[in-house]
């Protein structure tokens, strides 16, 4: 789980505007760096289900944000996806 210091910081870089904590960017970046750190969990504790399944729910819920997003707005799109790194 990511400190509320972390998140902060990615609020931070990703907000669209000053009181910005929820928009699509913000979430996708908070998912994809909660996503990173649930991986290399994964990587050394290979039989937790239950930390697979949420993240499986995660890679899931980014998605549906990215599909949403892309269909929205093509230029935000394409940004969020190169400042996150995720490949598409």
């Amino acid at each position: 789980m990511l400190t509320a210091k972390q998140k902060q910081k990615i609020v931070d870089k990703y907000k669209l505007h000053e009181v910005d904590t929820g928009s699509s960017e913000v979430q996708i970046a908070l998912l994809s760096e909660e996503i990173k750190r649930l991986t290399s969990h994964l990587k050394n504790h290979a039989k937790d289900n239950h930390s697979r399944r949420g993240l499986l729910k995660m890679v899931a819920k980014r998605k549906a944000l990215l599909d949403y997003l892309s269909h929205l707005d093509e230029k935000r799109y394409s940004t969020i996806i190169k400042k996150v790194g995720l490949k598409r």
